[in-house]
């Protein structure tokens, strides 16, 4: 795949976690947490722009530091709770158009999304262009079949999809997540639908043990936990 394409890599950071206060720039593995996508984006050499939304000062300046463009400040209607990642990114998007730039592709990543890697970004760009998409997804696997759950109801196990209950795990269809790690877009089609794309996301697949939310201390132990086992396997 040839490099430079007319993309843009969104970094959505705003300042004021609550569940884990400065989330978004906490040490981790010895970097702030909003570094390792920035990095993976600049290495991937795929996007012209690699660029930070935020409503924070301290969060710019640590942007700008790894090496991203802070080129505006995100507004106050999208650095709320309720504000959601579409109005952030329309809000990007519109301000670049603003100042004459526009681009033909983008990735929206999360700042608090350390497996984030170069190659990850490049095979789902890549697969964007060929493929003619709308949106790709990095997705996980669930590692034991959804479709065998059970529910707590009236004190006692039940299973929620009963006709699944003696079925083999491995005559159940696969059921994915989403990474929560980033997104790859097409623009125009992006905002056409306004983030809504009705074709859906093409996957790409990611291990389990490279995705990891983080929302707590236990979150962000187990993260590292297999950040390092990541990190391991590719120096291997």
């Amino acid at each position: 795949m040839k490099t430079g394409l007319n993309a843009v890599a969104i970094i959505t950071a705003r300042g004021g976690s609550k569940r884990i206060p400065g989330k978004n720039i906490r040490e981790f593995m010895g970097k702030p947490m909003l570094v390792y996508g920035v990095e993976a984006a600049l290495k991937s050499g795929v996007f012209r722009e690699v660029m930070v939304s935020t409503d924070d000062a301290e969060i710019a300046r640590i942007a700008r530091e790894a090496g991203a463009a802070v080129p505006f400040m995100r507004s106050e209607k999208t650095s709320g709770d309720f504000a959601t990642t579409d109005d952030v990114l329309m809000e990007v998007l519109e301000t670049y158009e603003q100042r004459g730039e526009r681009f033909d592709y983008m990735a929206c990543i999360y700042p608090t999304a350390p497996f984030v890697t170069a190659g990850k970004l490049r095979d789902a760009m890549e697969l964007l262009v060929e493929k003619d998409a709308a949106g790709v997804m990095p997705v996980v696997r669930y590692s034991f079949p959804p479709q065998r759950g059970m529910a707590i109801r009236d004190g006692k196990l039940v299973y929620c999809y009963p006709e699944n209950a003696a079925k083999r795990s491995q005559d159940l269809e696969p059921v994915y997540h989403d990474s929560g790690q980033f997104y790859c877009y097409h623009v125009e089609r992006y905002l056409a639908c306004k983030g809504d794309l009705p074709d859906g996301y093409l996957p790409i697949v990611v291990p389990d043990t490279e995705v990891q939310d983080i929302d707590n201390p236990s979150d962000l132990a187990l993260a590292e936990m297999k950040f390092r086992l990541m990190r391991e396997n590719r120096e291997r």
